[in-house]
């Protein structure tokens, strides 16, 4: 016996014939609906695959958060506070207590933001935070080669003067933690040398004789090239360039830097 339906009809083919063919538009609009769920599907997987990517990174969405608070938002701080060296990343747990706290007020105080309690992630904070940070991954090694803002031969777990041509910084680290951060100014056309040296002298009133200026604060890592105070870098910014060296308009954080730096303590030089 056929199946009155499907039977002469030739099973599937046959119904949406007959169906077809009573309903004029039936297949199109059929057709239609499937490639629009398609689509949806599609966007859907999309849009997935690309929240799996961005949730390797820490956001750099402002994370709004304070003392006492257990959640993603206070993770999220945490990794940014690790990967830049104020905290341990055995601390980072997304409970917002005393670490957390001293962690904040050291970070403000090395980007020379007001001291606060650090109770709270303030808007600031945060977008300094980010800027210091780049691109953080979540798991593993929390600062993304990527982002360079601190060259790995800087971490040695010592006192290094680490200076980013890229992001024209120079940042005093200590014990793989960033302490402090200057505005950097190079020489002209690329002339600063790049590479790992130490500093092998330390003059803190000099003078260049070849270009007849002052070098207050001067520590030599590299023949006549050393990292010093720059009272043109200070009155007309990136306008100018130097002959070689590294120049810092921060005289009172060079200052504070200088009294601590070593003869025999690393520079590195490098572009991210």
């Amino acid at each position: 016996m056929s199946d009155p339906v499907v039977g002469s009809g030739g099973g599937r083919n046959g119904l949406m014939s007959r169906l077809g063919a009573r309903r004029p538009g039936f297949i199109r609009t059929a057709l239609a609906g499937l490639l629009a769920m398609g689509l949806a599907v599609g966007l859907l997987l999309g849009s997935q695959s690309t929240a799996e990517a961005s949730s390797k990174y820490v956001t750099t969405k402002y994370q709004k958060a304070h003392y006492g608070q257990d959640n993603a938002k206070v993770t999220n701080i945490q990794l940014r506070l690790a990967a830049g060296g104020f905290m341990k990343d055995k601390y980072v747990t997304g409970y917002y207590g005393d670490i957390t706290k001293n962690a904040v007020k050291s970070f403000r105080k090395s980007v020379h933001l007001k001291p606060t309690s650090g109770k709270k992630m303030t808007k600031k904070t945060w977008r300094a935070l980010v800027k210091a940070t780049g691109k953080v991954k979540r798991a593993g090694s929390h600062r993304s080669t990527s982002s360079g803002v601190i060259d790995k031969r800087c971490l040695t777990g010592h006192r290094v003067l680490c200076v980013n041509e890229t992001t024209s910084k120079l940042y005093y680290v200590n014990h793989n933690k960033v302490i402090k951060t200057m505005d950097a100014r190079f020489g002209c056309g690329g002339t600063t040398r790049e590479g790992v040296f130490s500093v092998f002298r330390k003059v803190r009133h000099d003078w260049s004789r070849p270009y007849n200026s002052p070098m207050p604060l001067s520590m030599y890592f590299s023949g006549g090239e050393a990292v010093h105070y720059s009272a043109d870098f200070a009155a007309r910014g990136y306008a100018g360039c130097s002959h070689g060296c590294v120049n810092i308009r921060d005289r009172k954080t060079l200052r504070w830097v200088y009294k601590r730096i070593h003869i025999g303590d690393r520079v590195v030089v490098y572009f991210s």
